[in-house]
């Protein structure tokens, strides 16, 4: 989806057609050079990752939520200032008036629905929660009884987990690491068997920034907005790098294995 054009190019063409019709300011437009310009969107100042990922840890993508044991969680925002990194954590996987938020740091002890966890990495796309519980851990690992989507919140086994088993089977349905995928604007969805959903919401081609977004047991699991050229993003636990950006296609690059 394109955004539409700017107030100073509609002012633009309005003085031209003013000039056309004799209620101008009397200059010719011809002879009144212009000068095409372009917004460029800010660029995260880093660093992308403060902290280690454990094996097993629990990934909330950027702007999506989480179901975990008791409760669950958004990655609401993303702070960064080139030398550390924060992110606001919003109580509950799907957004709600009058829910709680906090602002985290790497390392932090953090409560979510009675259950603790600690903040072992925050990333530009993902934040990575450790379950303390053991009873919790093994409660994310377990593996639902099907690998088939149902849909629904019949999903919540294969869209909130940790399982090897189901990370595995969503790693199949991506393209191989260093191969590219393409996602198209205007209603393209990219489907896979475990109940994810990968879409795009717009792609601005003055600020050259899309957004992808995605859905899982109907839960939004990520919302990366403003994704340029370069940027890292995840589905699944498998990572991507945008690798081009064109009038109807976001082209992402898988960089994990």
């Amino acid at each position: 989806m394109l955004r539409p054009a700017s107030k100073y190019g509609i002012a633009g063409a309005v003085t031209a057609l003013l000039a056309l019709t004799g209620c101008g300011s009397g200059d010719d437009p011809a002879d009144t050079p212009t000068t095409a310009t372009t917004t460029q969107a800010a660029k995260d100042k880093g660093p992308v990752c403060v902290g280690e990922a454990p094996a097993g840890g629990v990934h909330v993508l950027r702007g999506g939520g989480f179901r975990l044991p008791g409760g669950g969680v958004r990655y609401a925002a993303a702070t960064a200032d080139g030398t550390t990194r924060t992110a606001t954590l919003r109580d509950g996987a799907t957004y709600e008036d009058g829910q709680k938020q906090q602002t985290v740091k790497a390392g932090q002890k953090i409560t979510v629905g009675g259950h603790a966890y600690t903040v072992s990495q925050i990333c530009s796309y993902r934040v990575v929660l450790e379950p303390q519980d053991a009873k919790d851990k093994a409660t994310l690992a377990a593996a639902p009884k099907s690998l088939a989507s149902q849909g629904g919140e019949a999903d919540n086994g294969l869209c909130f987990t940790t399982a090897p088993e189901v990370l595995a089977a969503a790693s199949k349905g991506f393209p191989a690491k260093g191969e590219t995928q393409s996602v198209l604007d205007n209603g393209g969805v990219w489907k896979f068997p475990t109940g994810l959903s990968i879409t795009v919401s717009y792609i601005d081609t003055d600020t050259r920034t899309a957004a992808l977004g995605a859905n899982c047991a109907a839960v939004q699991v990520a919302d990366y907005k403003d994704v340029q050229v370069g940027d890292t993003v995840e589905f699944a636990g498998v990572q991507f790098k945008i690798s081009e950006l064109t009038d109807d296609a976001v082209r992402m690059t898988r960089t994990s294995g």
